[in-house]
């Protein structure tokens, strides 16, 4: 049910502001566009080689020099709102380097122990508890610890082992390029099938594996802190569809969330 009135409200925050956007360009997935303005560039945008006794971390001005030249109204901020962290996101039309180990560490550890990540799992445990969601862990304050930790350790091993061990294994970038033009359901559709094509290291688009696998794993390490009426497969399933589902939401949200801002709430993102 909650999925549901997500999905609700962002697509229809984001139809709301479909008329106003601009005509859609020709299409052309993120991963591939890397990819053609990474062989590019090695002909047509060779910096000049930096004088002698100076130096620039590669990564830092990769990154910036990408962001300069995406538009205000369309670069995703590293927090929405101010307060939802939004730390894996690439402005549309970015192209910067592949996630190097120290960058996927800290991008999982970010999403993990940033302070809105214990705020949301404190919501979603209250949620759980008033609902008696899992009954054996009991109500009240002590039911709503059990709920707690619970949670917070569901969020962290997900992330490390979505945003960091698998990705790094399988050479796959997990974070989140934005499209940023075009219809609301092509936009949609792309930002939702994020969790199935991710790109490689080399900016092919490849099978997700880091995302579904990742997710279940942490499913399955769950079986050994639930109650034993929590491990059967039919409650394994329904929680791993839950945490695929919200990951694609998530995107959704995000793939928008510059034209929302832009549009209906008249700010910069």
């Amino acid at each position: 049910m909650r999925l549901i009135l997500w999905f609700v409200l962002i697509w229809s925050t984001a139809c709301a502001f479909a008329q106003q956007s601009d005509s859609p360009s020709t299409l052309a997935a993120p991963p591939q566009a890397r990819q053609s303005a990474s062989g590019d560039s090695q002909n047509q945008e060779t910096p000049p080689p930096a004088p002698a006794g100076t130096s620039s971390p590669p990564n830092a001005a990769s990154q910036s020099g990408a962001q300069a030249a995406v538009p205000a109204s369309k670069q995703q901020p590293k927090r929405i709102l101010g307060i939802m962290p939004n730390f894996r996101a690439v402005s549309a039309g970015a192209i910067p380097p592949p996630p190097t180990l120290k960058q996927s560490f800290i991008l999982a550890t970010q999403n993990s122990f940033d302070y809105s990540s214990f705020i949301f799992v404190g919501i979603t445990s209250a949620l759980a508890e008033g609902t008696d969601a899992h009954p054996q862990l009991g109500k009240g304050m002590g039911g709503f610890g059990q709920y707690y930790w619970r949670g917070l350790v569901d969020k962290t091993d997900g992330n490390y082992l979505v945003i960091f061990a698998l990705p790094t294994i399988f050479h796959q970038d997990e974070r989140y390029y934005a499209m940023g033009e075009g219809g609301v359901w092509k936009r949609g559709v792309y930002a939702a099938s994020r969790v199935l094509i991710t790109p490689n290291y080399h900016g092919h688009n490849s099978f997700n594996i880091s995302e579904l696998l990742g997710r279940g794993i942490a499913q399955g390490i769950s079986t050994t802190y639930y109650p034993s009426q929590d491990r059967t497969g039919e409650k394994l399933a329904v929680k791993y569809a839950y945490a695929i589902g919200r990951d694609a939401l998530t995107n959704i949200f995000r793939e928008f969330w510059p034209d929302i801002a832009t549009h209906v709430l008249h700010r910069h993102p």
